[in-house]
């Protein structure tokens, strides 16, 4: 093995020979147990962001466990095709290149473009997960505008669609003035900013008064621009100023248009004036109160947010009424929505009708990938009527068919399940499934798989000209069939009787209602088991926390605080990730304070750490569902954990290789107490570890692994194998070669599933010593415990051993000795088995305590002045006569003391201050106070140490 640890000499040639080889792949034997991951479909234009590493890191784990467990593996890969991100990044390509749109160049033109563009560049993230480690069976990667699944996609339109679960309608939704289409609720970004509510006077019809005697009511509203769509006006029916106006009309100024004062619950007594404008084609509130009250809606916007120049008017059920004119004042057609908002309020106040402005604090929604504040639109779209399949994806969790790992999480699952809407699959793109309906000329709709089917089931010759709809559906309504469409459904698949249901699906709790619960509701109609109960498409949700940054705060590239994970592994210099951090910053301040941040953050850049450090800190931050603050030390940390692995496999190797280690016809071996403890705790690791990767404690998996391989393996196994391979005989040494290799080919076994490069190059030397013909860990058996390895006398004495060591040492280090010195031991209270533990484990003492002699003092005998320790009731004491220079050690001793006092002081003087205590944050309080008593403990120890040196 080479002497340093180097990931990138061993990380892409190992991957490349698993990949090659087929090691990812189902091994086929469908008598054995199958085991299913699918793969959350990252974005086609996407790059791995923290996000992904972790979730990935997490799915692989699984994956490599269950494989190495022998069972018929599958984990899933595809990409989505994501509609509106990668329509958007060839739309940009195409203009930056050509100056050309993609209206210039036509829909079919331009979807050539796309699919280019996709196989030049849309493989990128499939690229970096390999990087990652990820095991996914390549050879079946899918895409959810691939063949297959566009097959499965209009297969599940056409069938919802015969079975009145998906309708056409008038409806509002999310409205993207930049992109021109609806978007659902996840792809709308709200943002707090400071705004303005302008206070109006509506006049009373017919000579109506308030009971205050006013001839008006006061509304107040942060979009007066909407004024010229409003229908009515809502008060509280309880609220004891304006009941009485409950039925009688009120006058839109401009318009002159008289509508209805009504009495709704939305209407808050207690807020503003209590008097609501009720607007329903242009706020979702409104559009519900609307609907209550069967009120007209007036749509005064056009699909790039400016005045229409005249309205649409439509009856609450969405079809055009005559109810009100569409007339709209000359003054305001054509105006963008910010122009004509300042072109109303001016009017109003020339009218006499302002009241007042007051400054507002208002939460606006912006589209994440357009920018622009989104518009409540009325619009034609497609839906699904949901509710039906809401109640079997409900009862499907009640009944524990799907468990939700944590089990919080299905509250929140519940809560949007228990008032779920119906869902817009439409969207006014050119990227994405088509719409499989067509229309006639008559506008009369018809949905089949194709035109031919359409035109053969309703006998419409070619006479009838047909054309199909433009819009295309939302991707989630694809990815809503990723576990059996990518499976091979609707065909019945052999693929699909044997992985589905699949066993787990590892994804972020912002996407439990728009994929997790579309998934469930989708697969539960579609797929059902040979009695006709509907499948669930997972048995199990493992829901992850965010990855955050150092100070708790959300990764965005808007703040510059993203973390590439490739960065974590390969090293990036300063400079690179101040560029790379600030170079799309629009707004020089922010770029200037992220540049600042960046550098007193990273002073020497990243260094590269390897792919294995990375995903073990990320096992070893996954704790249930709790968001992660990134910590570059812990990183570090796990790197060491790295070296130190490495580094013991290179000491197991020296000590092995050419040399007897049992394995041949040469049997006779005897172990040493050393080795039949460590096989002991070896047992334990990995009862304990496979416990935690089946309840899913990722983080208690790694810390496992972590505190036996760091401190169990390395820190006292390997040390205490040098007694008996420098001075044992050959069968104590072959017992201690035989445990040394094969303990840590288990150890590689087990920690495989986290760190599999390092875990495949170490055991491809390890291999030849135990003769094993396996071509690959990571097909090899995983680890099962046998307790008869277990050794419970040998496991006690060990760790009896082991504290008359860390106490030797400590006195050692109290005392300021040397390790080099020679010490003699005086033994006190030994019972007969301790007695038995000293005499049987000599060699071990003598050679990591560095112990002369050890002499039992019979009870009773006076004793020299000694440092002492107790081990039970046992007492250790070493005379420190002709050991220590009494007069210089105390000099130092008090040196130490003075400066630990003059600290103290000060500290314990800052929280005496009422100032300082009054003022300070609690977490600054608590550090002093941390502070003191840690600089107290001090001061009480070295006061000990310095009564005992005086004492001698």
């Amino acid at each position: 093995m080479e002497k340093t640890y180097n990931p990138t000499a061993i990380e892409q040639k190992n991957y490349q020979t698993w990949e090659e080889k087929g090691y990812f792949k189902p091994h086929g034997d469908t008598s054995k147990e199958s085991y299913c991951v699918m793969i959350p479909p990252p974005n086609v234009t996407g790059s791995l962001h923290m996000g992904h590493a972790f979730q990935d890191t997490i799915m692989d784990t699984l994956v490599r466990y269950q494989r190495m467990q022998g069972k018929n593996t599958l984990w899933q890969m595809g990409t989505d095709h994501a509609g509106i991100a990668t329509q958007m990044v060839v739309e940009r390509k195409l203009l930056a290149e050509t100056g050309e749109t993609r209206k210039d160049l036509g829909r079919d033109a331009f979807i050539d473009k796309i699919w280019e563009w996709k196989g030049e560049s849309g493989g990128n993230i499939s690229k970096q997960l390999r990087r990652l480690g990820t095991s996914v069976d390549w050879d079946r990667e899918r895409f959810t505008m691939d063949e297959g699944l566009s097959h499965a996609v209009k297969e599940v339109f056409v069938d919802l669609y015969n079975d009145d679960l998906i309708y056409r309608g008038k409806r509002l939704v999310n409205w993207d003035p930049k992109l021109h289409t609806a978007i659902s609720d996840l792809e709308v970004e709200n943002k707090d900013v400071k705004g303005s509510m302008w206070h109006f006077r509506y006049p009373l019809a017919d000579g109506a008064t308030t009971s205050e005697g006013k001839d008006y009511l006061v509304i107040a509203t942060t979009r007066p621009e909407t004024m010229l769509g409003d229908t009515a006006v809502a008060v509280n029916p309880e609220d004891p100023r304006y009941k009485d106006l409950i039925g009688k009309e009120i006058i839109v100024p401009f318009v002159e248009r008289r509508i209805p004062i009504i009495g709704d619950q939305h209407a808050d007594m207690e807020k503003g004036t209590g008097c609501v404008k009720i607007t329903p084609a242009h706020d979702f509130n409104d559009y519900e109160v609307g609907k209550r009250n069967k009120l007209p809606m007036i749509n005064v916007l056009t699909f790039e947010a400016s005045i229409r120049d005249s309205a649409e008017v439509f009856n609450s059920n969405g079809e055009k009424s005559d109810d009100y004119s569409s007339d709209i004042p000359t003054q305001f057609q054509g105006l963008a929505r910010e122009d004509a908002r300042k072109l109303v309020v001016s009017s109003i106040e020339a009218l006499g009708l302002l009241e007042k402005i007051e400054p507002h604090d208002l939460t606006i929604p912006y589209g994440d990938r357009g920018g622009v504040v989104i518009e409540p639109m009325l619009t034609d779209q497609w839906y699904v009527r949901v509710a039906p399949l809401a109640k079997t994806a409900s009862e499907a969790v009640a009944n524990g068919d799907i468990e939700f790992v944590p089990k919080q999480y299905e509250n929140m699952y519940n809560s949007w399940m228990n008032d779920i809407q119906d869902w817009c699959i439409s969207r006014q793109l050119w990227w994405g499934h088509r719409i499989p309906a067509w229309y006639d000329q008559a506008g009369k709709v018809y949905v089949g798989r194709d035109e031919a089917e359409v035109r053969a089931k309703h006998n419409l010759g070619d006479e009838v000209t047909l054309r199909q709809d433009d819009d295309v559906l939302d991707t989630w309504f694809s990815s809503g069939l990723w576990t059996f469409s990518t499976l091979g459904w609707p065909e019945k698949t052999l693929d699909l009787k044997t992985f589905h249901s699949t066993n787990v699906l590892v994804t972020g709790f912002d996407i439990i209602f728009f994929w997790v619960a579309r998934m469930i509701m989708m697969t539960m109609h579609f797929m059902k088991d040979e009695n006709g109960k509907p499948q669930v498409p997972f048995k199990t949700v493992y829901v992850t926390g965010l990855i955050r940054d150092e100070n708790g705060d959300k990764m965005s590239k808007s703040k510059g605080n993203v973390l590439d994970p490739l960065d974590m592994i390969d090293g990036i210099d300063l400079e690179s990730l101040v560029k790379k951090r600030c170079g799309n910053m629009m707004q020089p301040q922010l770029a200037k304070k992220i540049e600042k941040d960046t550098r007193k953050t990273f002073a020497d850049g990243i260094e590269a750490h390897g792919t294995d450090a990375l995903r073990f800190t990320l096992a070893a931050m996954a704790s249930t569902g709790r968001d992660i603050n990134w910590d570059m030390t812990r990183l570090e940390g796990y790197r060491n954990f790295c070296n130190k692995l490495w580094n013991a496999s290179r000491y197991v190797l020296m000590s092995t290789e050419e040399h007897d280690c049992g394995f041949g016809d040469n049997q006779d071996m005897q172990f040493s107490l050393a080795d039949r403890w460590i096989q002991g705790q070896l047992q334990t690791t990995i009862k304990d570890f496979r416990q935690a990767l089946d309840t899913f404690r990722f983080d208690i998996a790694a810390n496992i692994l972590y505190e036996f391989t760091w401190s169990q393996f390395c820190g006292w196994y390997l040390e205490l194998t040098k007694p008996v391979l420098f001075k044992g005989s050959e069968a104590e040494q072959r017992g201690t070669r035989h445990t040394l290799v094969t303990v840590l080919e288990s150890l590689l076994r087990v920690a495989h599933p986290i760190i599999p490069f390092m875990t495949e190059e170490i055991w491809q030397r390890v291999k030849g010593i135990t003769g094993q013909a396996g071509e690959t860990i990571m097909l090899e058996a995983f680890p099962e415990y046998t307790e008869s390895l277990v050794d419970k006398t040998a496991v006690a004495d060990l760790e009896w051993v082991k504290h008359v060591i860390i106490a030797v040492r400590n006195i050692r280090g109290e005392m300021d000795i040397s390790p080099k010195v020679p010490l003699n031991v005086l033994i006190k209270n030994a019972s007969t088995e301790a007695q038995r533990r000293f005499n049987e484990n000599e060699a071990f003492l003598a050679a990591l305590a560095n112990l002369e002699s050890v002499t039992f003092v019979p009870e009773g005998e006076t004793t020299p002045a000694s440092a002492t320790a107790l081990i039970g009731e046992l007492e250790l004491l070493i005379p420190m006569a002709g050991l220590i220079d009494t007069e210089a050690e105390l000099a130092r001793l008090n040196k130490q003391l003075e400066k630990v006092t003059k600290d103290l002081a000060k500290v314990t003087g800052k929280l005496s201050n009422e100032k300082f205590v009054g003022k300070a944050p609690e977490a600054v309080i608590a550090k002093e106070r941390a502070k003191q008593t840690e600089l107290q403990t001090t001061a009480d120890k070295l006061q000990v140490q310095i009564e005992t040196i005086k004492a001698l």
